[in-house]
């Protein structure tokens, strides 16, 4: 079952055949125990899920990102869960690119986002027990196609970009690093800390990815360009964005013999044969339907929500769809 406050449950970039999970639209913040009793296990994504975001709303961010983790956690710990599993972020890294850092590295988090991150994973570390295991996945970025698309995440964005424009240009000199997972090999990832033994887990922290697949940003930009039929490629001249990250992955492959299945090239030609199928347009990209920062702004200039981000009615039934082909 899933739990979750609804801001994008209801826009869809194209209809999937499968059965949604049953879900209970409730925002983390007022979580209590009772939502969780009978349940053995939760992993834990809710939050506000992107660094712009976190830079808009630092306050908001940090009562969401950080307070409400904790809160469920705590819930769940109460309700008597067995396992917690915490969706952490390599961006806690921040600016450290001088070597692929391991979990033992110092972190250097540069945004509100990774900050509530860091702090998240010290403070529900406190609540394990020999009855409550509690681990961390310090995840690299995501990319792949869903029905709730994201278009703010790297790659997802510069495939979106080299579809409608047959142009890609970065603003940077595309020198930053990024390590990249796939959304399959995420969900393997997950369903691997389910099942491990507690002792292998419990209080730990693991960087989730894999080493073949720390890119830079000119890197993952060049294989969008081929993937796409060799697209137009601009590199900017100035790099300015300080977030950039290398990460080893040694320590979750080591203990669980876990490798990715996708990699960069590979999930490049997947969107490119995806955004064929939707036939997706330049307006689907640009929708704030698919954009985190921009789908909260919308929600609160047309006042669905109020300032601290509460619906002010319940949210609409109504699925907005960019594209209607089944996938």
């Amino acid at each position: 079952m899933g739990i979750d406050s609804g801001f994008h449950a209801h826009a869809l970039l194209y209809q999937d055949r499968r059965l949604p999970p049953p879900s209970t639209a409730k925002d983390i913040r007022q979580l209590e125990t009772q939502d969780l009793i009978g349940f053995d296990a939760v992993i834990h994504l809710a939050g506000l899920s992107n660094d712009p975001l976190g830079e808009l709303m630092p306050l908001l961010t940090r009562d969401i990102n950080f307070s409400g983790t904790l809160r469920t956690a705590i819930a769940a710990r109460d309700a008597g869960v067995a396992r917690f599993i915490n969706f952490s972020s390599c961006a806690v890294y921040g600016g450290n690119c001088d070597e692929a850092k391991t979990e033992l590295c110092a972190t250097k988090p540069l945004t509100e986002y990774a900050r509530c991150k860091l702090l998240s994973e010290a403070a529900i570390i406190q609540l394990a027990s020999d009855s409550f295991t509690v681990v961390s996945m310090r995840n690299a970025t995501v990319f792949g196609p869903s029905p709730r698309m994201r278009f703010d995440l790297v790659l997802n964005n510069l495939a979106a970009q080299a579809w409608t424009s047959n142009e890609l240009e970065l603003e940077s000199d595309g020198t930053p690093w990024r390590p990249l997972i796939h959304i399959r090999d995420l969900a393997r990832a997950t369903a691997v800390l389910l099942e491990a033994p507690s002792k292998l887990v419990n209080r730990q922290v693991f960087n989730v990815g894999d080493d073949r697949l720390n890119h830079q940003v000119h890197k993952i930009a060049t294989a969008v360009s081929r993937a796409f039929g060799g697209c137009n490629l601009r590199i900017g001249s100035n790099d300015c964005d300080g977030r950039s990250y290398r990460v080893s992955f040694r320590k979750f492959r080591e203990t669980f013999g876990f490798a990715c299945e996708q990699d960069l090239e590979m999930g490049a030609e997947e969107l490119r044969q995806l955004f064929s199928l939707i036939k997706l347009t330049q307006a689907d990209f640009e929708s704030p339907l698919f954009n985190r920062l921009r789908r909260i702004k919308t929600l609160l200039s047309l006042q669905k929500v109020d300032t601290n981000l509460f619906w002010l009615d319940q949210p609409s039934n109504t699925v907005e769809t960019a594209c209607a082909i089944g996938v």
